[in-house]
Parts: structure tokens; C-alpha cells; sequence
């Protein structure tokens, strides 16, 4: 066979490359440790000399991604039940509460079984998102027994009377409250594509563990109170002491100032707006592999060997930085097709040294830049660096290895070789905007053939005929087998070099009429030299040429919006001929736009609930109130962390509008009950906050330190759950001033006047 592919490593010498691919719904671990298992059986049947040696797996990047998880799952734990402890003041209530975490944990990994959802750093993400919410139901459930409990009991009512009644209180808010967390995460089973995949499993992870959160609240918790509580009067720990010495009188002037507390926090609701519409937005935060990855284009007129060359150069540069652990490339096509690249298209990995034996540079950026500065004097090559999994993902995306393509439509290839040059020369000095490339599809020398019909017809000879001796002795034909014990090899014939390199000498190939005459190829065909495309893209039914490129330093949706004018004002396409964009852009759009459908759907549905659970309009729009208030937190702590506004952030947003709902519910269900206790309403309004201040406290408090080891983690697989840490930690802390603060002053100012 032709050789069209070569691999080179290290800039040593040639080896021989395998890639093993997993079978869909297999585990990645569990594939890799079962080829190690064959690798050692292969390796003893080879020749001496030949050695298998793996340079890159993915079975790593899994372990270091789902143990940045882990670890946050773990830390977080610990912080929640230093926190419960704090709060409850007692060892018991505490415990009861923290079983609620292993118990739901628990429950999830069943239905992940049951669904067949691998662990991995959605899935676990869903959990670590979930760790501080698990025990909210149970937090308000065993404080408001214990505080039951704890108070002075002058009708002398057994412990299982003080513990049902206590539980009916909050039984019907805590039932509500988890349902609608779980009813507010169904936009992410909406999310399609790419996201879909993605966001599905933590979706699912955080479903199954809040419904054994609500068995565990409502059934469990009750259970063991009455198990292993004891009645008699608690006094508070100092720490709640103080708190509510100083919520009191806060609570009591932010009644009095309601208009200009409202004003406030209507203001920075506005400000929060305005911060999201002018916030810079991206698909999902790029997920640090551990490795580079350099696609390499050359001029399409280059050889094999000289590709081969330039690749080498390009490794003799890489291999010399100190962070580097060792290079293997690629260059044109593989036997198997498995990536069918010409050989002006070379692929070179570099896999790096941990980071704490770096000599020269602190980060992965810094290196890439100076990278990109030495290899880019190497003349002839367009560089796109990105990392394994990613260029794939981009591949897969749009068809194209980098973030953003754009994508020029038409019929003729010189017109739309102009027009790419035009787009690639109009937002070339964009900022933010790297690794710009035209496609290299143009400019191979050929051997151009064309069949004269009228001379064929003339001496009575088929054009097919002519075009069969062309493909035998030119481009060669597999004519028969050879068998070599059990390996099978296919004769492939055709012309040696010398008889079918030149048009001149292509035209003495000698073809026979039907009349027994012998014509030359010449006679019945012209054949020239021509310069032309390697290859023909299609798309659509059309014809297509790329302009392709990738993002740093600057957010995607920015860097689009740019890349969109400059070639609406720049570039005039003509008639026939038009521009589409793909890339990571394209599923950002489709998720965004999703969920700017389901969302809103869903906080329909969410009021609705609000309104049978309170049966009154009035009550669920105060607790609504809510959602939009915790905005202001979510904008801030993106805006504060150096995030942009991704699919990961969108999560966040869903989350924390759940979470704000809670608490919400359980303050407003118990100013009614006060109400209704024939309290007034300023009272009420006092005593429901000094009642619910540990609850909300609690809840939201197990939340943010729960999120808070995700949100400070720097490990592999933290890049794509911090926008969501962030927003939801942030959230939270503005979100349970509003509710301590806001919402009562709302409740107060829309109550119905006697």
C-alpha cells in the first residue's frame, strides 16, 4: 500500500501507534484496566526489542477529576456537621441530621445503579452540589422537635405527643420545599447535544438523593428523634445567643425602613441585571486535561517526508522545555482510517511532568504561549494548540478542531477561497481571539486528466475504458491476495514512478481500439499540470470552506459577537453564497436557548405549587419574591470569582433559585401559623424570624460550606463546577439576608389591611 501516514516520537525515531477505543457504555477505568491486563500477555509474545508503552490514557484524568470531587464531598461533610454541631448545641440532634447526608447518598447510588450512571465528575458533582441541601429537610425537621423538647411542658404531654406535633408543623413546608427543589432542576433533562450528555447525570445524582432526602425528613428523622432525644429544657449555646441579640433589633428596623430597605434591594436587583447583560459568556469552563495537544497544518503541496521533517523540527523545539515529559506525534492518515487527515496534517501530544516539578513556568498558559512563540518560527505550519479531549470535542461539535468555525457556503472553490482569506483578514486582530486559520484545502499540484469524448467516439473507443487504464496504471488496483501463514496481504499494481509522473509521459500510455489499432492516451485524453484542492469539503449539500480558530483570555460570547460585525461590515457575500458559525458558540446558543424556554415553564409550576401549598396567590408571590433577589448574589460571586456566564452557571442559578425557595417557605408558613395562633402580624412577624433564625441559618450555612470546597478547589475537574460553586455560595449568602430580612418586610407591606 501507499504510505500515507508516519508517527514519531520524542524527535528520536520512528514507532508504530495503536489507539484503543471504548465500546459506548463502557466504563473507562474498569476498559483500561482489563487492556493492561492484555498488554502484559501481548508484550510477552513480541519479538525482543519491541515493547508496548502507553503515552496516553484517560484513566488518570478520570481518577484526578472524580477525586477533585471527592475530596470537595468530603471536606464538605466535615464542615456541615462542625456547623450542625455548632448550631444544635447537642450531639444527638446533630447525628440525626448528618445521617441524613450517608442515608440520601446513599439512595442515589442505588438509582444510579438501578439507571445505569457511572460515578463520574457530573455525577459526583450532583452530589457535592446536593451535600449541604441532603440535610435541609432533616435540619428543619430535629429543630423544631428538639426546640419542642427543649421548651417547659406544664400540660405534661408524653415525648411521642411533643414529637408529632412538632413534625406536623414543618411536615407539610418541608414536604413542599424538596419537591420543589426537584421540580426546579427539571430544565437540565431538557438540555440536548453535548450539554445533555453532560448535565443529565448530575441532574439525575441530585434528583435520587433529594427524594431520599424527603424519606429521610419526613419518616426517619421523627423516628430516631424519638429514639434517642430526650425531653427536657436545652439552653441555647452562646453563639445563638448572640445571634439573635443582634437579628432582633436588625429584624425590628428593617421593619420600620421597609420602602428604603425595598428600594435597596430593588436597586441592586437592577444593578445585578445590568451586570448579567453586560457579563462575558462561554459554553463550558475548559476542562485542564494535563496534557497540549498541536494540531499542525502545512502547505498542501508538501510530502510525506517533508512533513515528516517539519513535524520533527517542531518536536526538537517541545522536547527541550523542561515541563515536558515526552511528545509523540502524528502525521497524515493511520492504516486503519480511523482519522482520514492528508499528509499536510499532523497531530502533536505533549504529556507534562507533574506541576510541582516544573523548573520554569507556574502555570499551563504560560507555557502554551511560550510554546506557541518558539514553534511559530518554524517556517510553513498554522498552529491550533488545544488538549486531547477537547479537540475532539470540538471535532464533534462542529467538525473542526478548534472553539469557533466559521463556515463559508457556496459553489464555486475559488470564490469561496477568496472569501475565507476575507474573513480570516477581517477579524484577525480581534482580541481574544487565537490560533486563526484558514483551511488548507487548496494548492496541491496535479495531474489533471480530462477524457475528449468527440475523440473517443471518433475511434470508436469507450471513456471508461480510457478512465479504467488511467486508475490501473496511475492510482494502482489491489488485483489479488497473497497469504503468509494466517496473514493475508493484497497486489497492488500499477506503473513504476518513472512511467506515470509527468504529463508527457502519461500521454504515451498505450490503449487498444476495437478495431485492433493501438492509440496513446494523449490521443484520446488532454493532460496537464494544474494546481488544486486536496480536498473537497461538503456540508449541506453544499460546498464549504473553514474558517476556524480558538479563545483565550477572553470570553467566547464577546469574542463572537466581534467576529460577527467585523464580517457583516467587511466581507460582502455574494449571491448564492453565505456564512454559518459552529463550534462551542453553536451549543451554547441551543442550551441558553433551552432553557430560556423550560425555566420559565418551570417557575410556572413552581408557583402553582406554592400556591396549593399556601392556598393563596398572595403568600407564594411574597415567597417568589425570592428568586429573582437571590440573582443578586449569583452576578456577584461570577463577577468577583472571574467566571463567565456558562451552561455550568446556568445550573447554579437553577439550584440556587430552589434553595431560596426553602427557606422561604418554612418563614412564611410559620408567620401564618402565628397569625392564625391570633398573634399580630408585627409580632408575628418578629417572633417567626427569632423562631426560624436557626433553621435558615443552618440550612443555608451546611449549603455554602458545603459548595465552598468546590468553589476553592484548584484540582483537575474543578474548572468546570466552580462557575456553579460560585454562584450558588455567593447566592446564598445574599439570599439569606433577603430571607431574614426581605421577605418579612414584603410579607408586612402586602398584608391585607384589617
Amino acid at each position: 500500500e501507499i504510505r500515507r501516514g508516519v508517527v514519531h516520537r520524542n524527535a528520536e525515531s520512528e514507532v508504530v501507534s495503536g489507539i484503543v477505543l471504548k465500546l459506548f457504555g463502557e466504563n473507562t477505568s474498569e476498559v483500561i484496566e482489563r487492556l493492561y491486563d492484555k498488554v502484559d500477555a501481548v508484550q510477552a509474545s513480541l519479538p525482543d526489542g519491541v515493547t508496548l508503552v502507553p503515552y496516553y490514557e484517560q484513566a488518570q484524568l478520570v481518577s484526578q477529576a472524580t477525586w477533585t470531587v471527592k475530596k470537595s464531598l468530603m471536606v464538605g461533610a466535615i464542615l456541615i456537621v462542625l456547623t450542625l454541631t455548632i448550631f444544635l448545641g447537642d450531639l444527638r440532634s446533630t447525628i440525626i441530621v448528618v445521617l441524613a447526608l450517608p442515608i440520601s447518598a446513599l439512595v442515589a447510588v442505588i438509582f444510579m445503579e438501578q439507571f445505569d450512571i457511572s460515578a463520574n465528575l457530573m455525577s459526583l458533582g450532583g452530589l457535592a452540589i446536593g451535600i449541604g441541601e441532603l440535610g435541609d429537610g432533616a435540619t428543619v425537621m430535629v429543630e423544631n422537635i428538639f426546640r419542642h423538647l427543649s421548651k417547659p411542658n406544664p400540660e405534661n404531654r408524653s415525648k411521642l405527643e411533643i414529637i408529632h406535633q412538632a413534625s406536623r408543623e414543618v411536615a407539610r413546608p418541608v414536604f413542599f420545599s424538596i419537591v420543589i427543589t426537584i421540580l426546579v432542576f427539571i430544565p437540565l433533562f431538557a438540555l440536548e447535544g453535548v450539554e445533555g450528555k453532560m448535565f443529565k447525570p448530575m441532574a439525575f445524582t441530585l434528583v435520587f438523593a433529594l427524594l431520599g432526602s424527603l424519606g429521610m425528613a419526613l419518616v426517619v428523622s421523627p423516628v430516631l428523634s424519638a429514639i434517642f432525644l430526650k425531653q427536657r429544657e436545652h439552653r441555647e449555646l452562646l453563639v445563638m445567643r448572640i445571634l439573635k441579640g443582634m437579628y432582633r433589633p436588625a429584624l425590628i428596623m428593617a421593619l420600620r425602613h421597609r420602602l428604603i430597605l425595598l428600594v435597596l434591594i430593588f436597586s441592586g436587583f437592577v444593578t445585578a441585571m445590568v451586570g448579567v447583560s453586560r457579563m462575558g459568556t462561554e459554553f463550558i469552563p475548559t476542562l485542564e486535561e494535563g496534557s497540549i495537544f498541536i494540531s499542525v497544518a502545512m502547505a498542501p503541496s508538501i510530502s510525506l517526508t517533508e512533513a515528516t521533517h517539519t513535524i520533527v523540527e517542531l518536536e526538537k523545539i517541545v522536547i527541550e522545555f523542561g515541563e515536558v515529559r515526552e511528545v509523540v506525534s502524528r502525521i497524515g492518515r493511520p492504516e486503519a482510517g480511523s482519522h482520514p487527515h492528508p499528509v499536510n496534517y499532523g497531530e502533536v501530544q505533549i504529556e507534562l511532568k507533574p506541576y510541582d516539578d516544573w523548573p520554569t513556568y507556574k502555570t499551563k498558559q504560560e507555557l502554551v504561549e511560550a510554546l506557541n512563540e518558539k514553534l511559530s518560527a518554524v517556517p510553513g505550519v498554522q498552529l491550533n494548540f488545544t488538549q486531547p479531549i477537547q479537540n475532539a470535542f470540538d471535532e464533534l461539535l462542529s467538525g473542526t478542531k478548534a472553539q469557533l468555525a466559521i463556515k463559508v457556503y457556496g459553489d464555486d472553490l475559488d470564490v469561496l477561497q477568496d472569501l475565507a482569506s476575507q474573513v480570516n483578514n477581517a477579524i484577525a486582530d480581534i482580541p481574544g481571539l487565537v490560533d486563526l486559520a484558514v483551511e488548507q484545502s487548496f494548492g496541491q499540484p496535479q495531474v489533471q486528466i480530462e477524457v475528449d469524448r468527440e475523440r473517443c467516439s471518433l475511434h470508436g473507443v469507450p471513456g471508461n475504458e480510457v478512465l479504467e487504464l488511467v486508475e490501473l496504471a496511475i492510482g494502482g488496483e489491489v488485483i489479488d491476495q497473497v497469504y503468509l501463514n494466517t496473514r493475508r496481504f493484497g497486489i497492488h499494481l500499477r506503473l513504476k514512478e518513472d512511467a506515470r509522473t509527468t504529463p508527457e509521459v502519461i500521454s504515451d500510455l498505450q490503449i487498444r481500439a476495437p478495431d485492433g489499432s493501438t492509440l496513446t492516451l494523449g490521443e484520446l485524453a488532454t493532460i496537464r499540470n494544474v494546481i488544486g484542492p486536496i480536498q473537497i469539503n461538503r456540508e449541506k449539500n453544499q460546498r464549504r470552506w473553514t474558517v476556524q480558530g480558538n479563545i483565550r483570555g477572553r470570553d467566547l460570547g464577546s469574542v463572537f459577537a466581534d467576529v460577527q460585525e467585523r464580517i457583516a461590515e467587511r466581507v460582502e457575500l455574494p449571491s448564492g453564497y453565505f456564512v454559518e458559525y459552529g463550534g462551542q458558540f453553536e451549543s451554547q446558543q441551543r442550551a441558553m436557548g433551552k432553557l430560556s424556554i423550560i425555566v420559565p415553564l418551570v417557575f410556572l409550576g413552581v408557583f402553582l405549587m406554592l400556591c396549593m401549598s399556601f392556598a393563596s396567590i398572595r403568600h407564594a408571590s411574597i415567597i417568589i419574591v425570592n428568586i429573582p433577589l437571590a440573582l443578586i448574589g449569583g452576578v456577584f460571586g461570577l463577577w468577583y470569582t472571574g467566571e463567565y456566564l456558562s451552561v455550568p452557571a446556568s445550573v447554579g442559578f437553577i439550584a440556587l433559585f430552589g434553595i431560596a425557595i426553602q427557606n422561604g417557605l418554612v418563614l412564611v408558613g410559620t408567620i401564618r401559623q402565628l397569625e392564625k395562633d391570633g398573634m399580630p402580624l408585627e409580632k408575628a412577624l418578629i417572633e417567626a424570624g427569632m423562631l426560624r433564625l436557626r433553621p435558615v441559618l443552618m440550612t443555608q450555612m451546611t449549603t455554602i460550606l458545603g459548595l465552598l470546597p468546590l468553589l476553592l478547589s484548584s484540582g483537575i475537574g474543578s474548572e468546570v463546577q466552580r462557575p456553579l460553586a460560585a454562584v450558588v455560595v455567593f447566592g446564598l449568602t445574599t439570599s439569606t439576608i433577603l430571607t431574614l430580612f426581605v421577605l418579612p418586610a414584603v410579607y408586612g407591606l402586602f398584608h391585607p389591611k384589617p
